[in-house]
């Protein structure tokens, strides 16, 4: 048997609703021979009749009860499904899939997620931790729909990549190191060191910072969690490079954080397909490109 059909559904419930076909064909804006030609071709297919016409009113019988019942249940589904996706089409709704750093992940990205939340409560933003290469490559097959990404990168068929910010690269040294005003790369290669893992952009960033003065200092442990990196400062473990934004919360007391000499910059990027962007990631973004800083 072939599947049934919506809108035959809708006429077989109107009608029992209603008791009368003249009045469904009246809700329904159809022609009466529509309507029963719809009923007719339920019962055709299911081999029973569905409605008992007696003294001028129209009941189920017992089949078209049990069918009404059903259908009822499909139609509301129908409804809701066009509903919620009607509320995706329209950006008020949806799944965004993003990929970013743990720097990004650190203090950027919960301040844009929660504008966002306050602003579109049923959009949903699933967060994966990715190297900018993962991210990008996750992009271009379709696996995400935006990333934070370090800059430069290298141009991507199909993918549209947007400097977003240029955070400066601080140092964070234990608070009770007797410190110069700014740290060199000589100054800071004598310490020990606390560098997030190779691999990294941030990693490279750092270590062409140091090579620049000729310097290869090797860090003391390498991590990619900036949190146990701030931690371990805090301890007296070492000393870090990392970003820090304008807006973040200054560091834990035992921890002190100071400019670098000559000055090291963290460019970060936004990055989503050129093409096909659906509305509740055109809505993320919008929360996001806010927060550009040259």
């Amino acid at each position: 048997m072939r599947e049934l059909s919506l809108d035959r559904l809708r006429t077989l419930v109107t009608i029992a609703d209603l008791g009368s076909f003249a009045q469904a064909s009246r809700a329904l804006h159809l022609a009466p021979p529509t309507v029963s030609l719809h009923v007719a071709d339920l019962e055709a297919r299911l081999g029973a009749p569905l409605l008992l016409r007696q003294r001028g009113q129209v009941r189920p019988s017992g089949v078209g009860a049990l069918l009404i019942e059903r259908a009822r249940r499909l139609l509301a589904e129908a409804d809701q499904a066009l509903d919620e996706v009607q509320r995706q089409v329209q950006g008020l709704a949806g799944r965004v899939r993003l990929g970013a750093s743990t720097g990004a992940i650190a203090h950027l990205l919960p301040q844009a997620l929660a504008q966002l939340g306050r602003a579109h409560p049923d959009i949903d933003v699933q967060v994966s931790v990715l190297t900018s290469q993962d991210t990008l490559t996750r992009l271009s097959e379709g696996r995400l729909d935006l990333g934070l990404v370090a800059l430069p990168q290298a141009t991507v068929p199909g993918l549209s990549v947007l400097p977003w910010r240029r955070d400066p690269v601080m140092a964070f040294v234990p608070a009770d190191w007797p410190t110069p005003q700014r740290l060199s790369p000589a100054w800071l290669a004598a310490r020990p060191l606390i560098l997030n893992d190779e691999g990294t952009r941030l990693s490279r960033l750092t270590l062409d910072w140091f090579a620049a003065a000729g310097l290869q200092p090797k860090p003391r442990i390498e991590l990619n969690y900036n949190d146990a990196i701030k931690s371990l400062v805090a301890a007296g473990y070492g000393a870090t490079l990392l970003p820090h934004e304008a807006s973040a919360p200054p560091p834990d007391p035992r921890i002190r954080m100071l400019p670098l000499r000559p000055a090291l910059w963290r460019p970060l990027g936004i990055a989503h397909r050129s093409r096909g962007l659906e509305a509740a990631t055109q809505q993320v973004l919008d929360v996001l490109w806010p927060m550009r800083q040259a």
